[in-house]
């Protein structure tokens, strides 16, 4: 099965306002330049609303770097899916390595922001990955494998259809370290396996596994050239309008 390519820039806790803006419609002008593929871009919470507007009517697509699982409440510091679908976000990044490590996100409450996003209409990015210490250990699938089943719990075969995964190597991320092409897509593969048997062949084969981990724009066609990479979750070189451009031409 063909899956639309996926290129995903995740600005984490970086730009003002206006440098936000100022990239957004530098992505956006690469991303009608390549009608073939999806190109999302995270910005802050803080230049949501007006990034928002600035791209209306673009087919660039805006997430949010995390989403709370209750529509409305006393939840001090969470944004819920009914405030992002407000400002006209698309989607949501959920259980990337930062917010399990720094800040102590459990599978559990990965799972409760995973439902959140699903039910309020909001398509969720599950990240999933290994640490150094796993992989040297020999325990990369193991750890995976929780996560995903975890992370996945209660999720349905008619939800997985807006589900989006992304594999990132903790070892990897900002560090200049990139996952080899071929480590890469073994993992990949072992991961559309364990949805095939999670759920179904077909719901496996129909979604994108994204691969993030000092993802550049001199291994983005590497990458991109594996059966079971769909697409790149993007950090460091996201902030940069002609690196990340890049990225989204990929060849």
């Amino acid at each position: 099965m063909k899956r639309r390519p996926f290129i995903a820039g995740n600005w984490k806790m970086h730009l003002t306002l206006a440098e936000s803006v100022r990239l957004a419609q530098a992505v956006a002008e690469s991303c009608a330049a390549c009608p073939d593929r999806d190109v999302m871009i995270a910005p802050a919470f803080t230049s949501l609303a007006s990034v928002c507007t600035a791209v209306k009517g673009s087919p660039l697509l805006i997430g949010a770097q995390n989403i709370a699982w209750e529509k409305e409440g006393a939840y001090t510091g969470e944004i819920s899916p009914v405030m992002l679908k407000d400002l006209g976000v698309n989607l949501a990044i959920i259980g990337h390595s930062e917010r399990r490590q720094i800040f102590g996100e459990d599978d559990a409450m990965i799972n409760r922001r995973m439902h959140g996003a699903l039910n309020g209409g909001i398509q969720p990015i599950l990240c999933i990955g290994e640490t150094l210490a796993d992989r040297e250990a020999g325990n990369t699938f193991s750890v995976l494998e929780k996560q995903l089943r975890h992370g996945l719990n209660k999720v349905s075969n008619e939800q997985m259809a807006q589900v989006v995964l992304a594999y990132e190597p903790v070892w990897a991320i900002g560090t200049g370290k990139t996952a080899s092409k071929e480590q890469a897509q073994e993992v990949h593969a072992f991961l559309r396996q364990l949805l095939a048997n999670l759920y179904e062949k077909n719901i496996a084969d129909a979604t994108r596994i994204l691969y993030g981990g000092s993802v550049k724009f001199d291994n983005i066609d590497n990458l991109m050239a594996q059966p079971d990479i769909d697409g790149a979750l993007v950090g460091g070189a996201a902030l940069k309008a002609e690196s990340f451009d890049r990225i989204v031409r990929f060849r």
